[in-house]
């Protein structure tokens, strides 16, 4: 669990922190170097789950050994599939981290949404859906391990 105070906002604590896969934490299904350290040091105090449509199938394949639980998407809807999960896993304790259209529901429903910009860039939806926009993954991870710098972004 992560306990955060933020000034004009409140109380933040995060227990889980659910991921979109594609774009967000790998660009063209591979991991982004230097995810793979910040999501073992994050998940010492969170529970962590990767949704993803699996678009060029290697989700397990790269996530394997991650203190993580992966979850492939599919049937279409998968905007209402990942809200649906965050819901269910308390959005009020959820921080999501996304980059798609198919993202923007659960960006909006956890309590920290965090839009991601990598290298296969971030819709317009997922941006006005967020809390917070970060130009790389592993600024968003950082933010989380030093939870000071989550403080100063979110606070009023």
């Amino acid at each position: 669990m992560i306990l955060i105070q933020v000034p004009g906002f409140g109380e933040i604590t995060l227990k889980n922190i659910v991921f979109d896969f594609n774009g967000t934490m790998a660009v063209q299904g591979k991991l982004i170097d230097g995810v793979r350290e910040r999501l073992t040091r994050l998940a010492e105090n969170l529970k962590v789950y990767v949704l993803t449509a699996d678009t060029f199938g290697k989700a397990a394949k790269e996530l394997e050994g991650l203190p993580c639980k992966l979850h492939i998407l599919s049937g279409g809807n998968e905007d209402a599939q990942k809200e649906s999960y965050v819901q269910k896993l308390g959005a009020e304790s959820c921080c999501a981290f996304g980059n798609g259209n198919n993202d923007k529901k659960m960006l909006r429903a956890a309590k920290v949404g965090i839009a991601v910009i990598e290298g296969e860039g971030c819709s317009s939806q997922a941006v006005l859906s967020s809390d917070i926009i970060v130009k790389s993954i592993l600024n968003g991870l950082d933010m989380l391990l030093d939870p000071n710098r989550l403080k100063a972004t979110t606070r009023f």
